[in-house]
């Protein structure tokens, strides 16, 4: 029978309402230099992605010099601080939510596609860090989601099968990595459906095929 050991979370749109702060971060940073992703199209293309690989695709279908992204990137950094800085709070549900998962013994993990030093930062803001085990970051891996790399890596740090896990994602490049790497996957459509019931019933669901 299986047995679940380990919830991994991805971060932006599942423990934290983060998605839009990035998409404003990053049209920000475009427009110095007279460019911009339409929300419709960030939702349908480039939601998840890292934002090396996001500049890469704008660069492919709109002709953005490459010379400009790492000036770009670091100006979306900062905007994107700004608004965390901002925006960022805890969430009595998703506190909740992680302290009963420790305290039922599931080991946690937060593996996301942004830069180490956001991820930290909004976790600290949310105070979700003191229950996670660790954090894997698009920094921690060579190919980021939608490879499975960064997922098969927490499970190994973990010590555990993929078929112990379950992971919560929100998009489909979070989705096709988790379901690549082998774990068992909740998906969810906002940052409300990740709640502990939600979770412990579908650690239920699948304990009891």
């Amino acid at each position: 029978m299986t047995k679940i050991k380990a919830v991994l979370f991805d971060m932006d749109g599942v423990l934290i309402d983060a998605k839009q702060w990035h998409f404003e971060a990053l049209n920000r940073a475009l427009a110095i230099y007279g460019y911009e992703i339409p929300v419709t199209k960030h939702l349908l293309y480039y939601d998840g992605l890292p934002t090396k690989v996001k500049l890469d695709k704008l660069s492919a279908e709109t002709g953005l010099p490459l010379e400009l992204h790492d000036e770009i990137n670091k100006k979306k950094q900062e905007f994107t601080m700004e608004l965390i800085m901002e925006r960022c709070h805890p969430n009595p549900i998703h506190e909740y939510c992680l302290s009963e998962l420790k305290s039922h013994g599931y080991h946690i993990a937060c593996c996301s596609n942004s830069i180490r030093h956001t991820v930290e930062t909004m976790l600290k803001l949310a105070n979700l860090d003191k229950y996670l085990d660790f954090i894997v970051s698009n920094q921690d891996v060579i190919k980021p989601k939608p490879d499975p790399e960064i997922y098969t890596k927490a499970i190994n740090k973990l010590n555990l099968s993929p078929d112990e896990c379950l992971i919560v994602e929100d998009n489909e490049n979070g989705i096709r990595a988790a379901l690549s790497a082998g774990g068992h996957l909740l998906a969810v459509k906002n940052i409300n459906e990740v709640n502990i019931e939600n979770i412990l019933n579908k650690i239920k669901e699948i304990e009891s095929r």
